[in-house]
């Protein structure tokens, strides 16, 4: 199973494997509080297309074709988280306020689809 959560959120037992997929480290929040089994960074958009996305709803659908281009190639990083849920429950993490439109909400999408 794959869940996605905001970082800022109170870490929960029900969580399982906790993963944060941003490629910046979130604002305000140690490593300790954030309680991360890793930091997948590489599995984040691009700085470049986070810049062009800037979480405008209006722009997700291209935003989630361009990240899914990106994707190409990550199969390694992909395979593994796959198997994690296959097994236990994984926790997507990100840091944007809005709780729809994120790459982890795109990354979630993109791996129960494949």
């Amino acid at each position: 199973m794959i869940r996605i959560k905001r970082i800022y959120a109170i870490p929960s037992e029900d969580d399982g494997t906790r993963v944060l997929v941003d490629r910046i480290w979130p604002r305000g929040i140690s490593k300790e509080k954030a309680s991360l089994d890793r930091w997948e960074k590489e599995l984040a958009p691009s700085g470049e297309l986070r810049r062009w996305f800037g979480h405008d709803p209006a722009k997700w659908e291209e935003f989630l074709r361009r990240y899914r281009a990106e994707l190409a190639g990550k199969e390694e990083e992909l395979a593994r988280l796959r198997q994690e849920a296959v097994e236990e429950t994984v926790t997507l993490l990100y840091a944007a306020r809005d709780e729809t439109h994120n790459n982890a909400a795109a990354l979630k999408r993109y791996i129960e689809e494949e």
